[in-house]
């Protein structure tokens, strides 16, 4: 355990995209003694993810876009299967993961429930994501999703059987963590 955390120097290493930091800290051990550390931090925000459900179907609406780090560490398309997700801006949690919903699914949903919320990378990265679950039906689709224009996601929305979703996690087809963490928590709680 450690004790007495003190942040000594916190340096930009980069602010392009989003803040990469290099913190030097000092801490005690519980014997007494201190350390003195230096580790980097990843600041993207906070953001929220979700998945829409159908009973009477037992479907699952996922997206697919492309990820440029999953690219660069070996994805040979670069493209992703995964839940509807974004960063909070200046948001709440629960209006920002509305938003997201329409923006990229093109479902617009009023009642969400929130299931739980989990740093995704801790030793790496500050974001905290929200994790949220919501009933959708055929009658909520007002657009095409897709994504905001401007900022260029090109987001193809994916309505499947939440069996075949399970399987894909299996099959490595769905490797985002996300989006695994939300597949198992519909399994676990039997809501489909």
């Amino acid at each position: 355990m450690i004790e007495d955390i003190k942040i000594l120097e916190s340096k930009i290493l980069s602010d392009n995209w989003y803040v990469l930091r290099k913190i030097t800290y000092e801490f005690s051990k519980k014997d007494g003694s201190k350390i003195t550390q230096s580790r980097e931090a990843y600041d993207r925000g906070n953001g929220a993810t979700i998945l829409l459900y159908n009973k009477e179907q037992s479907t699952v609406i996922l997206t697919s876009q492309f990820r440029l780090p999953t690219y660069v560490n070996g994805n040979e398309t670069g493209m992703l299967i995964e839940a509807c997700a974004g960063l909070l801006d200046k948001d709440n949690a629960e209006e920002c993961i509305k938003r997201e919903t329409e923006e990229e699914t093109g479902y617009k949903i009023t009642e969400v429930r929130k299931i739980f919320e989990a740093y995704m990378s801790p030793g790496s990265v500050t974001e905290i994501l929200y994790f949220f679950i919501a009933e959708y039906s055929k009658e909520m689709k007002i657009t095409e999703g897709g994504g905001v224009e401007q900022e260029e996601e090109n987001i193809e929305v994916l309505e499947m059987d939440f069996e075949k979703s399970l399987q894909m996690v299996e099959s490595g087809e769905i490797k985002d963590g996300k989006t695994i963490m939300l597949l198992q928590y519909i399994k676990l709680h039997n809501i489909l």
